[in-house]
């Protein structure tokens, strides 16, 4: 697979037949192949709108599907004794570049006839457009599997950190609250772009630590609708990249970048608690009106 990140492909070898410790799935190797800079440029250009674009995305899925197989080639060759035939099935979901569930539509870069010729393996490919079809948000595997990997009496939350984040709910085993499934624009990619010059690793090293949120531009940030919608929903970087951001930094009020960062991290704090008071909200249970003034008097 490859993320939003788009630093290139990571293959796993996963044993579903076998339960490890808590897990349901044994790993058997992990291996990854960064993208050449000329197609990791391409691949964000066709997130834009350009010219030629069904060609140029014809190319560049040729050139994934090739990576991908050569991921598959660093897998097997890492773990001795696994050969294609050994494999019941790839997944390949290819590089998301446009995600629409509003809409009703997402668009993944992807050529899995070309992977499964050149790695004379079973390929299962386009696992969103189904589950946006549903009314999901094209995201089908990824809950049910941490559903099935952490799930249990407690209520657990579980954060896959990547270009933008997932989160996923997990109410108690027997609790018939829904799971809920969404995707968050962390702070790391609006971060990234408020400091070109720094390579980001952490918050620490973009400076966030030093800067001071401002208001009005907090303002401005949780003013985006994304953030007022209920999970489960989810987002791209169709919405939220660096020309959402200069956008909002175009505003007269000039800002040191450590305080850009700040407030963006922020913003990113204060849509967590608004989310919890909203869910809190809804689990309060009614009282009459006598008690909701004992209430108020203590």
């Amino acid at each position: 697979m490859s993320g939003t990140s788009l630093d290139g492909v990571d293959a796993v070898i996963a044993d579903f037949a076998r339960r490890v410790a808590v897990a349901c799935a044994g790993s058997l190797g992990a291996a990854h192949v960064p993208f050449a800079q000329p197609l990791r440029d391409e691949l964000l250009a066709l997130q834009r709108a350009g010219d030629d674009e069904l060609a140029r995305a014809a190319r560049a899925a040729n050139a994934l599907a090739d990576l991908l197989r050569a991921g598959d080639s660093a897998l097997r060759c890492a773990r001795a004794g696994i050969a294609a035939a050994d494999v019941v099935a790839a997944g390949v979901h290819g590089q998301t570049l446009r995600h629409r569930p509003d809409e009703g539509w997402t668009l993944q870069l992807n050529n899995p006839a070309r992977v499964a010729e050149r790695a004379d393996m079973t390929v299962v490919a386009d696992f969103r457009s189904r589950d946006v079809a549903a009314g999901g948000q094209g995201a089908p595997l990824v809950p049910a599997f941490h559903a099935a990997l952490f799930r249990g009496d407690a209520h657990r939350v579980v954060v896959n950190i990547g270009g933008i984040a997932n989160v996923t709910d997990l109410p108690p085993r027997g609790d018939r609250a829904r799971l809920r499934h969404r995707a968050r624009q962390r702070a790391a990619r609006p971060v990234a772009r408020a400091a070109p010059a720094t390579r980001v690793r952490s918050r620490r090293r973009v400076g966030a630590h030093r800067g001071a949120s401002t208001h009005a531009l907090l303002a401005m940030l949780l003013a985006e609708p994304y953030f007022a919608r209920v999970p489960p929903k989810s987002t791209g970087r169709d919405l939220f990249n660096a020309e959402w951001l200069d956008a909002r930094l175009a505003r007269p009020a000039r800002r040191r970048p450590p305080d850009v960062q700040a407030t963006l991290v922020r913003a990113d704090r204060a849509d967590d608690r608004r989310r919890r008071s909203r869910r809190t909200a809804r689990r309060r249970p009614k009282c009459s009106s006598a008690a909701a003034a004992r209430t108020t008097r203590r």
